[in-house]
């Protein structure tokens, strides 16, 4: 059997660390602190990867992270309307501005993953991307949406897993990829540098 690993998400995002619970995992969550503003790239698919590869690699420098020679998951999505990247929301006013640009209309939800391995100094990363098709929601249905507070805290003002998914019409793509993680990609990642994802599974009660 291979040795055990410790694996940190660099992210605060409850969907993410469910994903991966579901999949059998369960890492140590440690936010990293990145300032998302202050990060900037050409498009949305690299400002996603640029984004992740920094989380990533703040936590993996944390002193206590290399000691315990960690992998780390950085994440970060954003959804690629007509070219611009969109991230959350910034208050109900642009989100429900939003929600009404999106509906009947389809967008990119673009997410960045970088696997650092803190004990080797190597890192991996690369973006998914998930067409995501929007329905038509009416102003009212948009408005108790927005009232919700839930797209104030996700990328894109909407999310699969919640109170917007009946307002999605269809993807094109992976589906955990828009509610934060692509598995498959975090597979591949970490086979890149010599880990099997099976290895990381806690073991069941």
């Amino acid at each position: 059997m291979s040795e055990a690993r410790h694996l940190v998400l660099a992210s605060q995002s409850p969907a993410r660390l469910g994903l991966l619970r579901q999949a059998g995992l369960d890492p140590e969550v440690i936010v990293s602190g990145v300032d998302e503003d202050a990060v900037s790239a050409p498009t949305p698919a690299e400002l996603a990867l640029a984004l992740a590869v920094a989380k990533a690699s703040v936590v993996a420098a944390r002193p206590e992270v290399v000691r315990a020679g960690s992998l780390v998951v950085g994440c970060d999505s954003v959804l690629d309307l007509d070219g611009e990247a969109l991230g959350k929301p910034a208050d109900a006013e642009e989100a429900t501005a939003r929600w009404k640009s999106m509906r009947g209309r389809a967008g990119t939800l673009q997410t960045g993953h970088c696997v650092y391995d803190a004990r080797t100094g190597r890192h991996v990363s690369a973006t998914a991307s998930t067409v995501v098709r929007f329905g038509e929601p009416t102003d009212a249905e948009i408005a108790a949406y927005v009232a919700s507070g839930e797209p104030l805290h996700v990328a894109g003002a909407f999310t699969l897993d919640g109170r917007s998914a009946p307002f999605v019409d269809g993807i094109d793509g992976d589906h955990g990829n828009v509610i934060g993680i692509s598995l498959p990609l975090l597979r591949r990642l970490l086979a890149e540098l010599g880990v099997g994802i099976t290895d990381l599974w806690t073991p069941r009660p």
